[in-house]
């Protein structure tokens, strides 16, 4: 767990100094455990539409179920930065919206920065975030939320002109005020390229070994999300396995009435029983 806390100007600050962890949590018991670790920045994802509400994908989200998940997590989140996800078209069309639902998320879902998908054409909103006080992440490469118009979830950045775009969304976000990327989904030598030519932190995912940060799926790196794999994740555990086997060892249990068994159970004193047994109803 991080000694102090961590503030979106200390994440700045970390470019060029230490490498920084990065992992989703949707909840209170998820987020105690991943600051426990010692993960700097906890994200509210809107991949929560698809690992946890088992929707289709994060275009499906809600600003109401982001904050819900927002504040449970902020509960046990005490050092760590807490980042929640604006979901789609609460930010995209309107300037005083995009404001607006920030600073929901900051001021119902406990948030203390918000992140933000696309490139130089969210700037503008970007901007206004900041200037009333919000710390924005920004986001670019495979944009979720963008995936109908991507043509599916594809490596982005590929050729001269994709990467030459994508660097300068990264510029135009970085002069807009956000205080760290996210490098989706994009060739190890064009991440390696934004991270140098940026002076805020990069976070990749599926971005490659040069970024200034990387962050996983809660889900995914434990193992316990088995819809896709993509192939950035690393699954450090494999956890879904485990939690089949304990339950149906449970569930099995209770059909054979091994559980409860006598140490599970809570004993009445005898005498008391014996009062019970023998007192006639009025």
């Amino acid at each position: 767990m991080p000694e102090t806390p961590v503030t979106a100007l200390s994440v700045m600050h970390a470019k060029g100094r230490r490498k920084l962890a990065v992992v989703t949590a949707y909840d209170a018991g998820q987020a105690r455990l991943a600051e426990a670790a010692g993960a700097d920045v906890l994200l509210v994802g809107d991949s929560l539409a698809m690992v946890v509400l088992g929707l289709p994908d994060t275009v499906s989200v809600t600003m109401e179920q982001m904050i819900h998940h927002s504040l449970a997590a902020s509960r046990g989140a005490h050092k760590a930065l807490l980042v929640t996800d604006m979901p789609f078209l609460s930010y995209q069309t309107d300037v005083p919206e995009a404001v607006r639902n920030a600073g929901r998320l900051l001021k119902e879902g406990r948030a203390r920065a918000v992140k933000v998908e696309g490139g130089a054409e969210i700037a503008p909103q970007v901007r206004a975030m900041v200037l009333a006080g919000i710390p924005v992440m920004g986001h670019v490469g495979l944009t979720p939320q963008h995936v109908a118009s991507l043509g599916g979830y594809k490596v982005q950045g590929k050729s001269a002109g994709a990467a030459r775009r994508l660097l300068e969304d990264a510029k135009a976000l970085t002069d807009a005020g956000c205080f760290a990327l996210v490098l989706e989904c994009v060739p190890a030598a064009v991440a390696r390229l934004v991270t140098e030519a940026i002076p805020i932190p990069t976070i990749g995912i599926g971005g490659g070994p040069d970024c200034d940060g990387q962050v996983l799926v809660f889900h995914d790196l434990l193992g316990l999300f088995e819809g896709f794999r993509p192939k950035f994740v690393k699954r450090y555990a494999e956890m879904a396995g485990d939690v089949r086997e304990a339950l149906g060892r449970f569930c099995e249990e209770v059909r054979s009435g091994a559980f409860p068994g006598p140490e599970h159970s809570f004993e009445m004193d005898q005498e008391e029983l014996d009062r019970l047994l023998t007192t006639k109803d009025d």
